[in-house]
């Protein structure tokens, strides 16, 4: 039975992980206190996204051809394009910000130094250009905030490297989460279970005593690496069953509503910290407006999609949003009425202790980066900086009050104390 666990992990892309070096009473107690918050959520709109259609609008020369710059809505602090009558399904940039705008906080003027999607994505992932060694954010905060969760850090694509510090986690659709979370039941269904619950307590019970009873002894390396992983697959199934309840009758068609609806379950269950969400297909070199005008507001759709099912099952109140892009598009159209890769972009942040209503840095009349002062937020075209994915990293970091932890020190990000972002989110 625990062998066939294991093997189902491993066809599902799943990984469990858990740290030999301690005592196995501490790793069981882990495993049974269900993780209570706060989750990350990244969302990829993978690509590149043209913002000047979305949070950074322009309208004027020949930047866009579905609006002109008197025709720009406010939201509050926000500005943005008017695509209402545009979109394609999804929704517009007018529902969004009406219902979120004031939890909204914009980045404008992101300077990703590159223009290439591989470069850009490991970037903007990390906050590290130079290495393929660097975890991304969601693999780093959870690590340091919930390594023993069986679903700690989930991913469902785009650059999702963990630097090895945590096991990655796929689970494509919402019924393999019902075969991982009754990996004891026949084909995921609880009604089914291979052996009666007296018995799996009692292979629980049986390999905690023989674990106890191992612990003091001479053990080969490999010995006691098999031992663990098998005690951790117990448990961890254990705790994969809280994930049943919290999985929708109905599975929503949107990629990602579903991909929303898989994490949220995996937090409400205590067994999840992050989530990578990613929508792919934004590289618009052709037919540039068609193209972003449908998934625009199909990555909307997605974020209010889990953050009213957050409210549903509240855990909103825990839920930390990041929306991103590895790229931007050109200022200007090329022959095939598409945009081509531009190294400037936007990014946008939502949910727990952020400050919303709020427009940070900008662009100018060509879409180009003004520099911000890192003090005070304030435009500073003399003395200022660029802001780049360094420097959101780090804010993260300390935001998520892991910046001083052992695995985030063994990947630093170099960005000077003058340059701090220390009140983006305040």
């Amino acid at each position: 039975m625990r062998r066939d666990f294991l093997k189902l992990c491993g066809l599902a892309g799943l990984g469990l992980a858990v740290p030999y070096n301690r005592p196995v009473a501490a790793r069981a107690k882990a495993k049974d206190e269900p993780y209570g918050g706060p989750y990350y959520v990244v969302f990829n709109a993978s690509g590149g996204w043209d913002t000047t259609y979305l949070m950074d609008p322009k309208g004027v020369n020949g930047i866009n051809r579905l609006y002109r710059v008197g025709d720009i809505l406010t939201q509050g602090a926000h500005k943005y394009a008017p695509i209402a009558k545009h979109a394609q399904g999804g929704m517009s940039n007018e529902a969004f910000y009406a219902e979120f705008g004031d939890d909204l906080l914009v980045l404008n003027g992101l300077d990703y130094s590159v223009n290439n999607h591989a470069p850009g994505a490991r970037y903007m992932a990390t906050g590290k250009l130079d290495s393929l060694a660097y975890p991304t954010f969601p693999a780093l905060v959870a690590a340091c905030r919930g390594l023993d969760c069986p679903l700690a850090f989930l991913t469902f694509g785009n650059y999702s490297a963990t630097g090895n510090l945590v096991a990655m986690s796929r689970v494509p659709y919402l019924p393999s989460l019902r075969k991982i979370a009754n990996a004891d039941a026949v084909d995921g269904n609880e009604r089914s279970p291979y052996h009666d619950r007296f018995v799996t307590d009692r292979i629980e019970e049986a390999l905690r005593e023989e674990q106890a009873a191992r612990a003091t002894g001479p053990r080969l390396p490999r010995e006691e690496r098999g031992e663990n992983m098998l005690y951790a697959a117990q448990i961890s199934s254990k705790a994969l069953e809280r994930v049943t309840r919290y999985i929708p009758a109905s599975i929503p068609k949107e990629r990602l509503s579903q991909q929303a609806e898989i994490a949220l379950a995996s937090f409400k269950a205590g067994v999840g910290v992050s989530a990578n969400l990613t929508i792919a297909q934004f590289d618009s070199h052709a037919n540039n407006d068609p193209d972003q005008m449908k998934l625009i507001p199909e990555l909307l759709a997605g974020v209010a999609y889990l953050l009213r099912r957050a409210g549903d099952l509240k855990i909103r109140d825990q839920l930390v949003v990041v929306v991103q892009s590895e790229m931007g598009r050109t200022p200007s159209y090329n022959a095939g009425n598409g945009k081509d890769h531009w190294s400037i972009g936007s990014v946008m942040f939502l949910g727990r202790g952020i400050k919303g209503n709020r427009v940070v840095g900008a662009t100018d009349e060509k879409q180009f980066p003004i520099p911000v002062d890192p003090r005070t937020l304030k435009l500073d075209k003399e003395k200022g900086i660029r802001v780049r994915p360094e420097h959101i990293h780090a804010a993260l970091r300390e935001f998520a009050g892991i910046a001083d932890h052992p695995s985030s020190k063994k990947f630093p990000l170099g960005v000077a104390e003058s340059e701090q972002l220390r009140s983006l989110w305040a």
